[in-house]
């Protein structure tokens, strides 16, 4: 049942696999269209399940919960990629699950994803893979220093990378990689970092949002300037990619893409992201269509309007304690597109919210969050 013989409609059930904020947001532009939403998620009263129909307190690997949830639900989807894959294809047969586990197979796994990259001749950055000390000194020999050793599974906001820029820290670094897989990359001197959500409708239309420049503090995305101030054919290229890869993953839903760009304006694929990502908040006041209102219509088999952005936007994470300056700052910023996820607990370097603002002018819309940047 992967694939839609037919649209699905409202009032429906979508069910979610995760309920942090992207599940919230996905939730929230279902419900608009008059969608029901399900949401699993281990964490009682999680973002998503604050404004959904039902939310499913389990683990994400309980295969009991995932069943449910599908039992449940007309279309299942997922806010983030380190889903289940095998447990998730054991429901395939119970509800539509239109987003293919080989986009989840490519995308969870840093080496699977540079190789189909490559094999796709889209440019990525020169990599190995590593298992070892002999395959990590051998990686850095072939393709030298600063590099950049990642986890291959499950890295995050910085989380499973280390710098390796000298031999003092690659002698520690080799005796303590364990029975893990690693990859290692050569580190980019690039201009800026750039990111685009692309989606595809079942007629096959591919369709990308605007570019967005991205400048990350300590490895998180804090500010997104859109559109991303570059010469419009690197925009143009990273369309052209965009369309590349979702048609070569035969996509549904959305993808985020994050690009390195070179001194010589040439673009370097970074990282994918199957799902609603970061750099594509700003879609929800800045464009026609939201990046989440175009993943529920791409998986529930609904076309798409071409994507129109109205305004330049400035969109800034709330990190950790920012969220409560945020909130003490919003009587005098009436601007502000304030969204706060309703997390229950703020921690140093958490994703607690959002701001978005929009305008003609770039300049003044940074000056508007000057307090976060």
């Amino acid at each position: 049942m992967s694939n839609l013989n037919k649209s699905i409609l409202p009032p429906a059930t979508i069910g979610i696999i995760g309920g942090g904020q992207l599940g919230q947001m996905m939730a929230l532009s279902a419900k608009s269209m008059g969608y029901k939403v399900g949401i699993l998620d281990p964490t009682p009263n999680a973002p998503a399940g604050q404004v959904s129909d039902f939310q499913i307190v389990a683990e994400y690997s309980d295969e009991t919960a995932l069943q449910q949830l599908a039992e449940q639900s007309d279309v299942l989807t997922y806010e983030f990629e380190n889903v289940d894959q095998h447990n998730l294809a054991k429901v395939e047969n119970i509800t539509s699950v239109p987003q293919k586990i080989d986009e989840l197979v490519i995308t969870s796994n840093r080496l699977r994803e540079k190789s189909f990259l490559s094999s796709n001749d889209i440019p990525v950055t020169p990599y190995a893979r590593v298992t070892n000390e002999k395959e990590l000194y051998d990686a850095v020999e072939n393709i030298g220093r600063p590099g950049i050793l990642k986890t291959t599974e499950g890295g995050y906001d910085g989380h499973g990378q280390i710098d390796i820029n000298d031999d003092s820290l690659l002698s520690v670094v080799s005796k303590s990689l364990g029975k893990a897989e690693w990859i290692y990359e050569k580190k980019q001197s690039f201009v800026k970092e750039v990111s685009m959500i692309v989606t595809r409708d079942f007629h096959n239309h591919v369709l990308t949002f605007p570019l967005s420049e991205n400048i990350h503090r300590d490895h998180i995305l804090h500010t997104s300037i859109i559109p991303a101030r570059v010469d419009n054919t690197i925009h143009q290229k990273a369309s052209a990619i965009a369309t590349k890869i979702a048609s070569s993953l035969e996509l549904y839903g959305v993808l985020g893409i994050e690009f390195f760009v070179l001194n010589n304006d040439e673009l370097l694929v970074n990282e994918l992201a199957p799902r609603p990502h970061n750099s594509g908040h700003y879609s929800i006041e800045a464009c026609n269509v939201s990046q989440f209102e175009a993943h529920i219509r791409s998986i529930c088999g609904l076309e798409i309007p071409s994507i129109q952005l109205l305004n330049s936007s400035v969109m800034v994470n709330m990190l950790g304690d920012e969220l409560t300056t945020g909130r003490n700052s919003l009587p005098n910023h009436p601007e502000w597109h304030f969204h706060d996820y309703g997390k229950a607990e703020i921690r140093p370097k958490r994703k607690m919210g959002h701001i978005t603002v929009v305008g003609d002018s770039v300049e003044k819309l940074l000056k508007s969050v000057e307090n976060f940047r």
